[in-house]
């Protein structure tokens, strides 16, 4: 026997959107379902015309359906949401921060919009990843902590802050830009990390040549007007050294965590303890040493230390946090992060992927926060 209407909108409630994260039911993307014999007709309105995920969602549809019993043919036709529509639906997912009587919604943190990773009740961790200089791979290391981090079933999101040298969309081979609903920005996702970054608003190639203040206002943008959902973990690649934005981070995250990337030779730890002693003077909280490059494994097992041993204890023992890990110098690693595979996703059981799991484990567990934020609790 052939299912009913409401049997197949039933089917399909556990079916999401794939960038919203939502039963496509209760997103009201299902508009017409229709039963003919076995034959089922359903209408799918897409959030946006041309939607990049079109076929992702029809595949899911399409199985949701197909599974049901007495189904032999399944027929999808596609729509999209009014303008009307997308404001509701946005004003739904997102909200509006309070607006004055008559005026129009406010859309950012400069309008208005909360930053909701600084309200006391979210429960995102915020870990802030920092470096006293260039070249230490701290974009890798939020690439790759990010993936460890998801695969142990978080939602991670990561937020690439180094306007200059913006890198993580090419590293975590994101092939598309963001999606725009209604001015609420919908981040890509790529390895189950989603990401906002400077290089979706400007070309590769060109230099950005900002000052502190366009600096300030496109951060605020990333942390109001994208629509994160509330993540486990929200990963901010910062830009080296202890300049504008570290600045303006710590006064958008006041309960951000700070982790430093150092290299091991003296040189760079010395430098990169610039870096911590600034999250020190703005109040945050500095929380681990992650040694990046720390050995090179040759053909004959021999570990070989091409860039010193023992900067990252140095450092970490002076700043008073534990040293968390220590990522080997391999090429697969630098291939990853040029072709957008990372190493933690493509190689899991890789000598660095087995170092950064480790690391994603003990920020997950030993350095797990051990105050509590509710809203509801109040001391009087």
């Amino acid at each position: 026997m052939a299912p009913t209407p409401a049997e197949v909108t039933e089917a399909l409630r556990p079916v999401q959107d794939p960038e919203l994260h939502r039963s496509i039911v209760d997103l009201d993307m299902v508009r017409e379902v229709t039963v003919e014999d076995s034959s089922v007709r359903v209408l799918i309105a897409l959030t946006i015309p041309g939607c990049p995920l079109k076929a992702e969602i029809r595949e899911r549809v399409s199985t949701a359906v197909a599974a049901l019993d007495g189904v032999d043919d399944v027929q999808l036709e596609f729509t999209s949401m009014t303008d009307d529509e997308r404001a509701a639906l946005r004003q739904r997912l997102h909200g509006d921060p309070a607006a004055t009587a008559g005026s129009q919604a406010a859309h950012g943190h400069a309008e208005g919009r909360a930053i909701p990773f600084a309200d006391p009740s979210s429960r995102t961790r915020v870990l802030l990843i920092a470096s006293g200089k260039g070249g230490v791979g701290k974009s890798s290391v939020t690439t790759n902590l990010g993936v460890s981090l998801a695969q142990r079933g978080h939602s991670v999101a990561v937020v690439d802050a180094d306007v200059w040298g913006f890198s993580i969309p090419r590293m975590l081979g994101v092939d598309r830009p963001p999606v725009l609903i209604d001015q609420m920005i919908v981040p890509p996702e790529a390895h189950g990390v989603r990401c906002i970054s400077m290089g979706f608003f400007v070309d590769e190639a060109q230099p950005v040549i900002w000052r502190g203040p366009m600096l300030h206002k496109a951060l605020e943008q990333f942390l109001t007007d994208v629509y994160w959902d509330e993540p486990d973990y929200l990963v901010v690649d910062l830009p080296p050294g202890t300049g504008d934005i570290a600045i303006s981070l710590a006064q958008f995250l006041p309960r951000a965590e700070v982790y430093v990337v150092t290299t091991p030779q003296p040189a760079a730890q010395q430098v990169a303890q610039r870096a911590a002693f600034m999250a020190e003077k703005v109040r945050l909280e500095v929380k681990g040493v992650i040694e990046n490059m720390s050995w090179f494994t040759g053909d004959d097992g021999q570990r070989y230390e091409i860039f010193g041993a023992g900067g990252g204890q140095v450092l970490a023992d002076k700043v008073d946090v534990p040293l968390l890990g220590q990522v080997p110098l391999v090429p697969q690693l630098r291939e990853g992060g040029d072709d957008g595979h990372p190493i933690a996703s493509v190689a899991p059981d890789s000598e660095a992927a087995q170092a950064f799991a480790a690391i994603a484990e003990r920020i997950d567990v030993e350095l797990a926060p051990t105050r509590r934020y509710n809203p509801e609790l109040t001391i009087i």
